[in-house]
């Protein structure tokens, strides 16, 4: 990470001061919310996204700022949004919005995030960046319900799962190149190749997500979390469409009955591990990053493709 902050150091600095003044409030309650939010901002790896997206094909100016915020701006609000809707009291290791202000203020919160990422574009005639963040977040939104739907059935589809993950995650860092790709060149062609560039790391980036529910690092966040909350991660898929037939069933079992059950999330983990599902995750997620790199060298070499492919490979070689 330290040769991409090297590309775009200063610009990430720049970007934190434009976007803090971006979610300024004449309300202080709203005002002391933004800036809670602004400290225990998460590791920047969008922005890095469109800034480096940006400089494949030409310098950073104020568009690419602009874009970089509206990105973050809806971002934020998604986050905002998903700890009320999943009743989440923590976000990064710290109190949530919903847990320290309580729901209706955190929903306003999410919509308040929404608006002024809409009133930064249109003011500034950023309709192209508008429009295809807007595509994205209409994407997260049928991600998000698909994936409901279909775990409460447990639809065991691996089509399914990259459908959800495409939507639900990957089309928000594939919004990020494109917009950062336009911001500089305003080629409909290069956008487009960035977008698909973006989707391909952002499912990498899940997958990697997914194999943390299994690993005995400190990862941050419980292991086994998603099988108690009956998400169906691939690995999980792999496992229930390759076990015998009693296996499988005992599986689904514990996942719809006893998913809170410490030592039958620990045997799911087992089994997960011995069917060769973190393997096959694993080859998947490898896959997708190197289809990314590859696409990525279509562009000519140099330290802005370099830091992208360091950043590429950072998403699944990260320990949290």
């Amino acid at each position: 990470m330290d040769f991409v902050k090297n590309i775009i150091g200063k610009e990430l600095d720049t970007f934190e001061k434009k976007f803090s003044e971006a979610v300024q409030s004449r309300v202080p309650m709203l005002d002391r919310i933004m800036k809670f939010i602004i400290k225990r901002k998460g590791k920047q790896l969008r922005p890095m996204f469109v800034f480096l997206s940006a400089r494949l094909s030409g310098e950073i100016n104020e568009s690419t700022y602009r874009a970089a915020a509206l990105v973050e701006l809806l971002h934020t609000a998604t986050l905002v949004h998903d700890d009320v809707v999943d009743e989440s009291m923590e976000r990064r290791g710290f109190f949530s919005i919903n847990a320290i202000w309580k729901n209706k203020i955190a929903v306003l919160v999410g919509d308040y995030l929404l608006s002024k990422g809409l009133l930064l574009s249109t003011a500034n005639d950023d309709f192209q960046h508008l429009h295809i963040l807007s595509e994205a977040v209409k994407q997260m939104s049928e991600g998000e319900l698909l994936q409901m739907e279909k775990s409460r059935k447990l639809n065991l589809d691996e089509s399914i799962y990259f459908e959800i993950i495409k939507n639900k995650t990957a089309s928000l860092l594939s919004s990020a190149c494109g917009v950062g790709a336009y911001s500089t060149s305003k080629d409909e062609t290069i956008t487009n190749r960035m977008k698909l560039f973006g989707e391909k790391v952002g499912i990498a980036f899940q997958i990697k997500d997914d194999l943390f529910d299994y690993g005995s690092e400190d990862i941050g966040k419980p292991t086994g979390n998603d099988i108690k909350e009956k998400k169906l991660t691939l690995p999980l898929i792999y496992t229930l469409n390759t076990v015998d037939k009693n296996t499988r069933r005992q599986l689904i079992y514990i996942i719809k009955n006893e998913n809170k059950k410490s030592s039958s999330v620990k045997f799911v983990i087992k089994t997960v591990a011995e069917a060769g599902g973190i393997r096959y995750a694993e080859k998947k997620m490898n896959e997708y990053r190197d289809e990314a790199i590859g696409l990525l060298h279509q562009f000519p070499s140099s330290p802005v493709r370099n830091a992208l492919e360091e950043l590429v490979r950072y998403t699944t070689d990260r320990k949290y």
